[in-house]
């Protein structure tokens, strides 16, 4: 367990990181969600918004969990390099999207518009949220949006091998995506400002291919984590 509390951290981290990524995909979609909390509701307001959010990361954990036990299988195979190696450059790929100098990765995010398309009518229907089991279950089918800081961190979850170990790195992401959607579905003004900075943008970006570096197979893992 304390060689796995590194690589909590690490998905703690990414998903902080990646919050200006989540506010530009999933922003709005917060906004429409408070917005659809009725007038006599508001007063309820954070109770539903971590419902949302709820609902969100254990969508976050399953697919964690199902995509992990295919990691488990392929775990003792040559096909377990390729899975990391993969892992490693799609990471890098996000940090360069998020610092602003390349939206290539976007593309992977089409590979899960045909499941969208058949979730989200299924969402419309659930408003106007006004219950906890409403916005637990609307966040539940928002947590399959097509996203390509996701994805990332699905498939990098899932290069470890272990399937709960894989549930237990995207329930630490999904918990560190919490503060910017939160503060933004509060209308946090500030906090959207501070993450759309280019400069914070760019360091965010840098830090997250840092870690998409370190997690490349390689002699330089057993040096850092010596260290």
């Amino acid at each position: 367990m304390i060689e796995f509390a590194p690589l909590l951290t690490s998905a703690l981290v990414l998903g902080l990181l990646g919050g200006g990524h989540c506010l530009g995909m999933c922003g709005g979609l917060m906004g429409a969600l408070t917005l659809a909390i009725p007038a006599e509701q508001r007063q309820r307001r954070w109770r539903l918004l971590l419902a949302y959010n709820l609902g969100r990361v254990a969508s976050y954990v399953l697919a964690g969990l199902l995509l992990g036990s295919a990691g488990w299988a392929v775990a003792n195979s040559p096909a377990a390099m390729l899975l990391r190696v993969v892992a490693a450059l799609l990471l890098i790929a996000m940090g360069l999207y998020l610092a602003g100098w390349w939206s290539g990765l976007t593309r992977i995010e089409s590979l899960g518009r045909g499941l969208w398309r058949h979730l989200q009518p299924l969402g419309r229907r659930i408003l106007p949220v006004t219950s906890l089991p409403r916005a637990l279950l609307l966040g539940a089918l928002w947590g399959w949006l097509p996203c390509g800081l996701v994805y990332s961190s699905l498939l990098w979850a899932a290069s470890q091998g272990n399937a709960w170990h894989s549930a237990a790195l995207m329930l630490a992401f999904g918990i560190g995506t919490w503060p910017v959607l939160i503060a933004t579905g509060l209308a946090a003004e500030r906090t959207r400002a501070v993450l759309q900075r280019r400069g914070v943008r760019q360091v965010g970006g840098v830090l997250v291919m840092l870690f998409g570096l370190w997690t490349l197979p390689g002699p330089h893992q057993h040096w850092l984590m010596g260290h």
